[in-house]
């Protein structure tokens, strides 16, 4: 099953699927605080990505939207 994500969104998670990323690199590159960027938090609402121990890895469900 395909997942349908925006381009931007899909660039973030292969982002962060590239190399283990830190939160604060995270939000270095994708923090945004203009309502027409929100990838980041739209990654996170979606339920796309987790930050565990101050490091954002792909859900489950992050990693089906890049298959």
């Amino acid at each position: 099953m395909e997942i349908a994500t925006h381009p931007l969104t899909r660039e973030l998670l292969t982002w962060i699927a590239s190399n283990p990323r830190t939160y604060a690199e995270t939000m270095e590159a994708w923090r945004s605080s203009c309502p027409r960027h929100s990838v980041w938090e739209d990654a996170v609402d979606e339920g796309l990505v987790r930050v565990t121990g101050g490091v954002v890895t792909l859900s489950p469900h992050g990693r089906a939207a890049l298959a």
